[in-house]
């Protein structure tokens, strides 16, 4: 999933003052700018307290964008998310009456007066940004724009789950002690691709922190796919292909029961990288894998995501979440919380699935 943040602040950093009211921050030619932005998006998340403060419909009110969105097969307006500890949303806000959208709540509890209005996703465990991503992306979502609150945008930057920062800043606009209201300040890293510009007076910083990487991606996860191929079809697994890329342009592949009727793709991969004399090289690698590596396993030690995690991988890119028909695999997201760079492209699921047609017979 491509993840972008975007936010507005005052010149001393404030996203919003302690009125009552809404305080507009961006020049309409900024704004003009932002819905641009949102009209090429999947989905879009903004935080509870935003919901309750401002109240947003968060539509696509263009008429040309929603016609090309129907023409690509997607609703009219954004896929519509939001996360909430207290659970306190009320089902008449105009996020979830308003719009041809899907909408999606992620909870701390269950809030049964807003299932029929939206898909509430609850969890006992503190909801993460690695959690909601993994699970928007099993839904479909390729891309994902995050608007605030403070809280929401810091949780992002801290797991790492940002491609780009957009931040807009009005040079204009100061806020007196007894009206400022929460404050968010962000310097991207140093190795971040900037660019400026100026929008009616607004200071717009666009700061790409993980370039788009979907065609070297593709191209690799396409050999993973037809690695899997190669495998003998079983019962009791799926016929899955992987390919390691080191830093130094070494590849090495791999596929499921290739020298071991308990091994799997990614192991045998591995197993291939460390026998030629890769070792510690493996850190900072790729692993591509044409299903989402195993979180959970019985016939090994270790689960292809904990071999992952401790040979120091930076990047995984398979085409399909594993399916739900041996365990409910999280390894995706066990992944992503331990700082990895995760993307999924479904556009090659069809293979993977033509590989493992076996399984559903």
């Amino acid at each position: 999933m491509r993840i972008t943040l975007s936010f507005a602040t005052t010149a001393d950093g404030c996203l919003d003052d302690c009125s009552e009211r809404r305080l507009m921050i961006s020049t309409p030619e900024d704004w003009a700018a932002v819905l641009r932005l949102r009209a090429g998006q999947e989905a879009i998340l903004v935080g509870a307290e935003t919901l309750r403060r401002d109240n947003p419909a968060l539509l696509l009110r263009d008429p040309e964008v929603r016609a090309r969105r129907v023409a690509a097969g997607l609703r009219p307006d954004l896929t519509k998310v939001t996360l909430t500890r207290s659970g306190r949303l009320s089902p008449t806000m105009r996020f979830f009456t308003e719009g041809d959208a899907d909408c999606y709540v992620f909870s701390a509890c269950e809030i049964p007066e807003l299932e029929p209005f939206a898909t509430v996703i609850s969890s006992r465990d503190p909801i993460t940004a690695a959690f909601i991503v993994t699970e928007l992306e099993r839904r479909g979502v390729r891309n994902l724009l995050v608007e605030g609150g403070a809280e929401v945008l810091r949780m992002f930057l801290e797991e790492g789950l940002a491609d780009v920062v957009r931040r807009a800043v009005n040079p204009h606009l100061r806020l007196d002690e007894s009206h400022r209201g929460v404050e968010f300040r962000y310097e991207p890293p140093e190795t971040a691709c900037r660019t400026v510009e100026n929008l009616g007076g607004m200071e717009v910083l666009t700061a790409v922190i993980h370039p788009d990487t979907t065609q070297e991606d593709l191209q690799w996860l396409t050999r993973a796919t037809q690695e899997a191929f190669r495998c003998t079809p079983s019962d009791s697994c799926y016929c899955v292909g992987a390919v390691i890329v080191l830093p130094d342009g070494r590849t090495f592949t791999g596929y499921t029961h290739e020298t071991s009727p308990t091994h799997h793709a990614e192991q045998e991969a591995i197993a291939k990288a460390l026998e030629a004399g890769a070792g510690a090289d493996l850190h900072g690698a790729a692993i591509y894998s044409s299903m989402e590596p195993c979180s959970k396993r019985s016939s090994e030690p270790e689960s292809c995501t904990q071999l992952i995690l401790r040979y120091g991988f930076a990047r995984v890119i398979f085409a399909c979440y594993e399916p739900d028909c041996f365990v409910r695999c999280q390894g995706a997201r066990m992944l992503r919380e331990a700082g990895v760079d995760v993307r999924a492209y479904p556009e090659l699921a069809h293979s993977v699935l033509e590989a493992n047609a076996h399984l559903k017979s």
